[in-house]
C-alpha cells in the first residue's frame, strides 16, 4: 500500500467511526453516554481534518509533513486516577440495550481501525510510519475508553479492568 492509498483508506475508517459516534450522541439517552459519544465524535472529526490536510499536502507536494496530532481525550494519568477512584467508590449504572449495542459496535469499529493502523506501522516505509503510529496510539486509547464504558454500564463488575465487586464476598 502506498502513502496516498493509506491516507485515503484511513479517511474511510475515520469517517465510519465518526458517523457511528455522532449517531450514538444523538440516540443515547444517558447524559454520560451522550458525552462520551459526542467527545469521541469530536475527536474523530479532528482526525479527519488532519488526514485530509495530509492528503491535500501529498497532492500538492508529493510528500507530507507530520505535525503533532493532538487529542482531546484524557491522559493515561487521568485514566489511572479514574481507576483509583472506582476502586474506592464504585458506581453502578445500567444502560439500556440500545446503548450497549452502540458501544459494542463502536468497540468493533475501533478494533478494525486500530488493526488497520497497526498494519500500516508494520508495513509502510519507516519514513511514513510516524503519522500512523500516532493514530494507533490514540485509537488504542479509544478502545480502552469504549471498553470501560461497556464494563461500567453493563454491570460486568469492572471499570477500566478494575473489579468493582467480588462474587465470593457474598
Amino acid at each position: 500500500m502506498d502513502l496516498k492509498e493509506a491516507l485515503t483508506t484511513a479517511i474511510g475508517y475515520e469517517t465510519k467511526v465518526h458517523d457511528h459516534y455522532a449517531k450514538g450522541a444523538r440516540e443515547i439517552l444517558s447524559p454520560q453516554g451522550k458525552k462520551v459519544f459526542a467527545t469521541l465524535a469530536k475527536e474523530e472529526l479532528g482526525h479527519l481534518a488532519y488526514l485530509n490536510s495530509r492528503l491535500e499536502e501529498w497532492h500538492t507536494d508529493g510528500k507530507i509533513s507530520t505535525p503533532e496530532l493532538a487529542t482531546i481525550l484524557p491522559s493515561m494519568d487521568w485514566i489511572d486516577q479514574a481507576k483509583a477512584r472506582v476502586q474506592r467508590d464504585p458506581e453502578r449504572t445500567i444502560a439500556v440495550k440500545d446503548e450497549l449495542e452502540l458501544l459494542k459496535i463502536a468497540l468493533d469499529l475501533e478494533r478494525q481501525t486500530s488493526g488497520f493502523y497497526r498494519q500500516l506501522v508494520e508495513t509502510l516505509p519507516p519514513s511514513e510510519r510516524p503519522l500512523f503510529a500516532r493514530f494507533l496510539e490514540i485509537e488504542t486509547a479509544h478502545l480502552l475508553i469504549v471498553q470501560a464504558e461497556i464494563d461500567a454500564i453493563a454491570g460486568h463488575g469492572t471499570w477500566f479492568d478494575v473489579m468493582e465487586f467480588r462474587l465470593e464476598a457474598g
